[in-house]
């Protein structure tokens, strides 16, 4: 296991991180996963061996069911607090009222509070806005991450599924009020599902921000067991649940990509995915979720699988996105004002 710096700062996080989603059974989250006390104990047990010190959780799974069966697995395992990196999120409703919902002062201290006493902590490691609240103006959201940090019940502040516009706005803020500035980019990206790479990746880039893949097999669609025009196995999760959206005429054919090269390795097709995401050097922690032990097993020996330079090239080939204005625009540009040899036209 390797680890690696989130974002500016000088935390480390393991390259793999657990994630939570499938600890619980509660409400719309059942047909995610339903493990209880025992499977997340072996969960937790079998990524600390592995070497993960990384835990991603929300307080909207399974109705906050997850953050109490985090707490109570880290209690039974006997879990050093410090060793770990735990992090959580806040946005999702919680309750039936209008103010149980979104990224307000009010909703997010109420939601920090609730969400350490079910961890059983005193702080979060990084505390994740789960997504847009358009209701709630940006200096609001960040004025009050930045009181909750100096509160000491969080270290960091990110974001999820966010775009890049008010990303970069949000950041301006933080920057022009001198106040905690989003460290990481929680984002859904798979080998078959790129997106992020138009306008997230270069933000991330110019910014410093940490990238944590979520659902890098695409909710069960690249391990291999489903293909085009047949149905997906009974008890498979993307039967059930079909999300994230994604292309699947263009996953269907990175599956198919995928086959040789798993094959070649002797490893599950599984694994080659996780490993693509792994190659790219703008990736800091890829997100795992689990509904097995045997998944969870497979999916952590992915740090062991290296791809050639003509194995990635031809799984960059096969999910490329397709060009799109004004993206084609700054490539074409860019190129017509530079040399044959690479130099700057006068």
């Amino acid at each position: 296991m390797k680890y690696r710096k989130l974002g500016r700062t000088g935390l480390y996080v393991s390259e793999l991180c657990l994630g939570t989603m499938t600890w619980g059974g509660k409400g719309f989250w059942a047909v995610i996963g339903d493990l209880g006390l025992d499977s997340v104990a072996g969960q937790l047990r079998a990524a600390f061996d592995a070497g993960v010190n990384f835990i991603d959780t929300a307080n909207v799974y399974h109705e906050g069911e997850s953050e109490r069966l985090l707490a109570a697995g880290l209690a039974k395992l006997g879990a050093n607090r410090q060793s770990l990196v735990l992090a959580t999120k806040a946005r999702g409703r919680m309750g039936p009222g209008p103010n149980d919902v979104g990224l307000s002062r009010k909703q997010l201290f109420w939601s920090i509070d609730e969400s350490l006493r079910r961890l059983g902590t005193d702080y979060v490691d990084l505390y994740q806005v789960h997504g847009v609240d358009s209701a709630t103006p940006l200096e609001e959201t960040v004025q009050a991450l930045a009181e909750i940090v100096r509160a000491g019940k969080v270290r960091y502040v990110g974001f999820c599924n966010m775009p890049a516009w008010q990303v970069m706005k949000a950041l301006a803020i933080a920057d022009r009020l001198g106040l905690p500035r989003y460290v990481s980019a929680q984002v859904f990206y798979t080998v078959a599902s790129r997106d992020i790479e138009r306008e997230l990746v270069p933000l991330a880039k110019e910014e410093g921000l940490g990238i944590l893949p979520w659902s890098p097999l695409a909710g069960g669609l690249l391990t291999g067991k489903f293909a085009a025009g047949e149905a997906g196995p009974a008890g498979a999760r993307r039967t059930n649940f079909d999300f994230p959206v994604v292309d699947k005429a263009r996953a269907f054919a990175v599956v198919e990509a995928m086959r040789p090269i798993a094959a070649a390795h002797e490893v599950s097709i599984a694994q080659i995915a996780l490993a693509w995401l792994l190659h790219q050097s703008h990736v800091t922690s890829v997100i795992l979720g689990a509904r097995t032990d045997a998944q969870l097993a497979d999916n952590l020996a992915s740090v062991k699988v290296s791809l050639t330079a003509d194995e990635l090239a031809a799984l960059d080939a096969v999910s490329a996105l397709p060009p799109e204005y004004p993206g084609w625009m700054v490539d074409w540009q860019n190129t017509r004002d530079r040399n044959g040899d690479g130099s700057t036209r006068s």
